[in-house]
């Protein structure tokens, strides 16, 4: 590793930490000609399948982007951080495991739609409005009923967050 600062090409590793959730490695180096101390990171580089977009372009997968339209999709959504980022990794696992060099961006939405779905109903719909494309209220309609039909028990979502602890139920969180 190259040294920052000198450029020198020698660097020694001082000290090495692994990240809580274990995917990445901290490592403390400290330069052999100039003696200056920096931090770099290590994760694990694995090639994700490039993305067809519905034009037929391709494109390199890009987390980024993902992480974007989910934080459009939950915003002022009570769901946190690290439930987006869960939720964003599990993403990335889908793809990684489909073992595929290319996947369309519609199965990739697909992933999304099904995460979201289990995560949070309201940003469930917001996504889902955008990525099908919803023309009218009608759309919206038919979505929620689908949503309604799979809920388990009573299948009635709950507006307020008020209004589900008055009907003795919690939030449907996961």
């Amino acid at each position: 590793m190259h040294c920052p600062f000198c450029q020198h090409i020698d660097t020694r590793v001082i000290d090495s930490r692994a990240s809580e959730d274990g995917a990445t490695i901290r490592r403390r180096r400290e330069c052999e000609a100039c003696g200056e101390r920096f931090s770099t990171l290590e994760t694990i580089e694995l090639k994700l399948p490039a993305i067809i977009k519905g034009d037929g372009r391709r494109e390199p997968f890009d987390a980024r982007k993902l992480r974007l339209s989910m934080d459009r999709a939950l915003h002022k959504r009570p769901v946190s951080e690290e439930q987006i980022e869960a939720t964003v990794r599990a993403v990335v696992h889908q793809l990684r495991m489909t073992a595929e060099r290319e996947v369309s961006s519609r199965r990739v939405g697909e992933f999304v739609i099904a995460e979201l779905r289990k995560l949070d109903h309201v940003g469930f719909v917001r996504f889902a409005s955008v990525y099908r494309a919803f023309e009218d209220v009608a759309d919206f309609r038919e979505e929620l009923d689908r949503l309604e039909r799979d809920l388990p028990g009573d299948g009635q979502l709950p507006l307020l967050e008020g209004e589900a602890a008055r009907a003795g139920k919690g939030p449907r969180r996961r």
